[in-house]
């Protein structure tokens, strides 16, 4: 979830990864919206909402559970790629997945009947060799093992049994007892999952475990509601500051983009009349600022300030600890300052915290000069 701009890369806790995860889940599902025409074939629309309701209540649980008991389960990796490179997440979030997309709801809606996981069957490829599957055998049952510890019930496999041969399994039953309608939800967003990414899905994603019910809505969301949703964890004032600079930028012209591509970040830029189409990584690669939350860095505002020798006047009005900031600028760690990479390159940070509101004035004057001077030049 994190890039590694090379350098030492320092695994963080799996409790710490969880609380991350934690703050993703929407706080607020609406309880009536259209459903796309491919996720109604899951179950009946109020079902289906209630359902996706009921897996967002399950995600506080099973996020609770990895903060308490993770450690016995997610074991690190001896090379760790990035700060959040848990195999035993993406397995279980890969597990689910295939959980609900696979599986057949039964018509009480009390339980999913599985004759097939992909990723936990070995499979022939095109040249006649024998490929082992994605998640090994051990790593399934710690997977099914955890997400017992977490309400679930599997009837069909022997979970204390020493070994287990998934090819005798004919047949899995999964079932939720505490809120059956879970088992609905799960499907709903499994299916979201697998079909409406857009090519946005690979293998180390954990994008189910957001429960980003919008990708099952028919009509689009209104994105300043999406960025009430990601600042819900934050201080009431700071996210009154940040809501208001989401809307005095959009009501200057600018779009927001949602990229959720490692790190989740609103990204605003000035797209113009272009002809191309924009992806959330074209709009980001151009934005001007953008709110940011990572594991590295917690929540930020991110500023990519590029006309600040237009506006020296103004900078030298704000504290001085700002214009310091300001005068760093941004760019390559190793390259500007001969330091370790703090991905610098993204742009000039400022944690979205309680200190920001001290500052919250100067930030605004800044953003508008550094928009107005963009938008004479263009």
């Amino acid at each position: 979830m994190s890039t590694n701009h090379g350098g030492t890369v320092t695994l963080k806790p799996i409790s710490e990864m969880a609380k991350y995860l934690k703050n993703l889940i929407p706080v607020n599902i609406p309880g009536t919206y259209e459903l796309k025409p491919i996720i109604k074939k899951a179950a009946s629309a109020e079902n289906i909402r209630k359902g996706v309701i009921a897996f967002r209540n399950f995600l506080y649980i099973f996020c609770d559970r990895l903060i308490s008991d993770g450690h016995l389960y997610a074991k690190p990796p001896k090379k760790p790629s990035s700060m959040t490179d848990y195999p035993f997440i993406h397995n279980l979030t890969n597990l689910l997945v295939e959980i609900g997309y696979y599986s057949k709801l039964v018509k009480n809606g009390n339980s999913l009947l599985i004759t097939e996981l992909p990723s936990c069957t070995a499979s022939i490829d095109e040249k006649g060799k024998k490929k082992s599957p994605k998640i090994p055998v051990s790593n399934l049952i710690e997977c099914l093992r955890f997400l017992k510890l977490c309400g679930f019930v599997f009837t069909g496999i022997d979970l204390d049994a020493k070994s287990v041969n998934i090819s005798e399994i004919k047949l899995l039953e999964v079932l939720y007892p505490n809120n059956p309608i879970l088992l609905t939800g799960l499907k709903a967003m499994s299916i979201a999952d697998m079909e409406l990414l857009e090519g946005r899905r690979y293998w180390n994603s954990t994008h189910l475990l957001q429960c980003d019910y919008r990708l099952v809505k028919a009509e689009d969301t209104d994105m300043l509601e999406v960025v009430k949703d990601f600042l819900h964890s934050l201080p009431i004032k700071v996210q009154k500051f940040a809501v208001k600079l989401h809307q005095r930028y959009i009501d200057m012209g600018m779009t927001c983009s949602l990229r959720t591509l490692g790190d989740i970040n609103f990204a605003y830029a000035f797209i113009g009349k272009s002809r191309k189409v924009l992806s959330p990584t074209d709009i980001y690669s151009i934005s001007v600022w953008q709110f940011s939350y990572s594991m590295k860095f917690g929540y930020c505002l991110v500023m990519r300030a590029q006309k600040t020798d237009m506006y020296a006047d103004v900078i030298k009005k704000f504290p001085l600890s700002l214009q310091k900031i300001i005068t760093r600028g941004y760019g390559c760690d190793r390259k500007l300052h001969n330091e370790p990479c703090q991905q610098g390159c993204q742009g000039i940070r400022i944690p979205l915290d309680d200190s920001i509101l001290n500052i919250s004035k100067d930030i605004e004057t800044w953003l508008d000069n550094e928009v107005s001077f963009l938008q004479k030049n263009k």
